[in-house]
C-alpha cells in the first residue's frame, strides 16, 4: 500500500472479522469461531505484507517474513502462528474445543490491538459488546459519588503538602544508618552455622570416628555415580526410536533462530530424520546430508 497507514476499508474489514469472531464465541459454534480467526488473520498479514512489499506464498512465510524485517515482535509473532494453528487444526481435525476457540479469540483481540496502534492510527481496543455494557452500567454508578470524592481530594491536597515540607525540613543524621532487616539477614545465618557446628562436634567429638563413619559414605556416592550411568544407557537401549513427521510448511534453518539461514523446507507430513533435541523450542535434524535445526512445535510424533 502507497500510504502510510492501512486504509479505511481494509481496517473495517478486519473489525468486521474479529466481530464475527466474537459472535460464533458467543453462539458455541466453536469451529467456525477458530476458522474466522484465522481468516482475519491472513487478511490482517497480507495488509502489512502488501504495505511493506513482502512477496511470500503462504502464511507461514509470511508472519516469518514479518518478524525477519523486524514489522512485528517475537510476541506478536507467535501469536500469529498459534492463531494460524488453531485454525488449521479447525479446519484439517474438525476441532470444536471451547477452550481453542477462546484462545483464538483472545489473541487475536490482542494483536488486532497491536495492528490498530501501530499500522492504522487508531488507538481503540476492539471492545467486546459485553464489556462495553458492564462499562456504561459502572459509570453510570459511580457518577453521583464523583463530587463527593473531589470535595474530599481538597483538604488533603494542603495536608500532603505540609507533609512533604516537614519531611524536606527534617535533618538528616550523620553517620551510616543500619536497617535492622538488614542486620537480621546477615546474623540469622550466621547462628545457624555456628548451631551446626556445635551440634556436629557433639555427634562426632573426636578426629578418628569421623574418620571412620566419612569413608563409607565416599565408596557409595562413588558407587552410586559408576551405576548411574549403566541404567541410563539400558534405559536409551531400551527406549524404542522417535519418528516424526511435520504438521506444517517447515523452515529448515542453520541455526537454533529464526533469523538464521535457510537450508531449504519439508512439505506438510513429510517424515523428519531426527537426531536430537536442542531445546524446549528447536529440535536438531538431518537434512540433505547435513545437520539442521526445525521448531519443535510443528513436529507431530508418528504412532507405531
Amino acid at each position: 500500500m502507497s500510504t502510510d497507514n492501512i486504509n479505511t476499508s481494509s481496517w473495517e474489514r478486519i473489525q468486521k472479522g474479529f466481530q464475527e469472531t466474537e459472535r460464533l464465541l458467543g453462539q458455541k459454534r466453536y469451529n467456525e469461531c477458530m476458522i474466522r480467526a484465522r481468516q482475519t488473520l491472513e487478511f490482517m498479514v497480507k495488509c502489512l505484507c502488501e504495505r511493506f512489499d513482502i512477496m511470500e506464498a503462504s502464511l507461514v512465510d509470511m508472519i516469518d517474513a514479518l518478524y525477519e524485517h523486524e514489522i512485528i515482535n517475537k510476541t506478536t509473532c507467535e501469536h500469529y502462528h498459534k492463531i494460524r494453528m488453531i485454525g488449521n487444526k479447525a479446519v484439517h481435525e474438525e476441532d470444536n474445543l471451547a477452550y481453542n476457540a477462546g484462545q483464538a479469540y483472545h489473541l487475536l483481540s490482542q494483536e488486532i490491538y497491536t495492528f490498530a496502534n501501530d499500522f492504522t492510527g487508531k488507538k481503540k481496543r476492539p471492545v467486546p459488546r459485553s464489556q462495553e455494557r458492564d462499562r456504561t452500567e459502572a459509570s453510570s454508578e459511580s457518577r453521583p459519588h464523583s463530587s463527593r470524592q473531589g470535595a474530599a481530594r481538597t483538604p488533603s491536597r494542603s495536608s500532603s503538602r505540609a507533609g512533604s515540607t516537614a519531611r524536606r525540613r527534617r535533618p538528616r543524621s550523620s553517620g551510616p544508618s543500619i536497617d535492622p532487616g538488614s542486620l537480621l539477614k546477615i546474623l540469622v545465618p550466621v547462628a545457624v552455622i555456628i548451631i551446626l557446628i556445635f551440634i556436629i562436634r557433639m555427634v562426632h567429638p573426636g578426629k578418628e570416628n569421623g574418620a571412620e563413619t566419612t569413608a563409607p559414605i565416599e565408596v557409595e556416592t562413588i558407587s552410586s555415580t559408576i551405576e548411574e550411568p549403566s541404567t541410563a544407557e539400558e534405559t536409551e537401549s531400551a527406549a524404542p526410536e522417535k519418528r516424526y513427521k511435520t504438521s506444517d510448511t517447515l523452515n529448515v534453518r542453520s541455526e537454533p533462530s529464526t533469523n538464521a539461514s535457510k537450508l531449504g523446507q519439508l512439505a506438510p507430513g513429510s517424515e523428519v530424520k531426527y537426531i536430537e533435541d536442542y531445546d524446549d523450542t528447536w529440535a536438531k535434524i538431518s537434512f540433505e546430508d547435513q545437520e539442521g535445526y526445525v521448531s519443535k512445535e510443528y513436529l507431530e510424533l508418528i504412532a507405531d
